[in-house]
């Protein structure tokens, strides 16, 4: 399998658990942009309910945990994840109010118009975008926010090899200027849209990763699926540092009508 035209998803999900299960965070970001993002959600209060999407192991949930009112019920697909998340809330002392359990995003376990807030960092492209925020919608009060960062275009056009990249890693990548609109058709008011910073992906994501896989391909020596995978990541970040000026993540917050 050639890592030049391979992506993350055509790896064995167990083989991608035991290498992003090392991690504290799954994806790119850093605790002062969830907090950037926090800062523009308004009346959350001791019984406001709030669920984290595709929430990993709880990098972004625990900073929310600590920062916001409310509870907060982390979810994702798989059981790894939500084991080291519910022991990282033990050990921060946030588990009488933040919870992690397994889940599908498409199919989740809350009441219409229950949630004060959706969260989701890096997740959403798992069910697609425009339609984690109109299905989402249903489980939102009025008046009540999403949160959801992004990968996304920052050009009209750009060069060949990482337009050919996202478009089979993800088609639904998109301008930040029609995710805004998909925000508005979806039955949200745009609140606030803000590009990550470079180190949420260099310093938060990539730098760590160096650590991670060799401790990786340590513990699966002569498994070339591991080494392949490996390759993969690697020439993921070669791409990022190549075409940073084209892509990134973007927050995109939004309040339902």
């Amino acid at each position: 399998m050639s890592s030049d035209n391979s992506s993350i998803h055509d790896f064995d999900f167990d083989l991608i658990c035991d290498y992003f299960k090392t991690l504290e965070r799954q994806g790119p970001g850093s605790p002062e942009i969830t907090l950037k993002a926090l800062s523009f959600i308004e009346n959350l209060g001791d019984d406001s309910r709030i669920a984290d999407l595709g929430c990993g192991t709880g990098g972004q949930t625990m900073v929310l945990g600590q920062h916001a009112k409310g509870s907060i019920t982390g979810m994702d697909l798989f059981p790894v994840f939500i084991d080291l998340f519910n022991e990282n809330a033990q050990k921060l002392d946030l588990h009488d109010r933040v919870k992690g359990i397994v889940g599908s995003m498409d199919s989740l376990p809350f009441q219409k118009e229950e949630l004060d807030l959706i969260w989701s960092e890096g997740a959403i492209y798992n069910i697609g975008f425009e339609r984690g925020l109109k299905e989402w919608r249903d489980y939102l009060k009025t008046g009540g926010y999403i949160a959801v960062s992004e990968a996304s275009w920052f050009t009209l056009e750009r060069p060949e090899e990482i337009d050919a990249f996202w478009k089979d890693a993800y088609p639904g990548i998109d301008t930040v200027s029609n995710k805004v609109a998909q925000v508005e058709k979806a039955g949200y008011i745009p609140i606030a849209t803000f590009i990550l910073p470079e180190e949420c992906w260099t310093e938060h994501f990539y730098t760590p990763q160096v650590a991670a896989d060799e401790n990786f391909l340590k513990k699966h020596a002569g498994n070339k699926v591991a080494e392949d995978f490996i390759a993969n990541q690697r020439h993921e970040a070669q791409l990022y540092h190549k075409y940073k000026d084209y892509y990134g993540y973007v927050f995109y917050i939004g309040k339902k009508i």
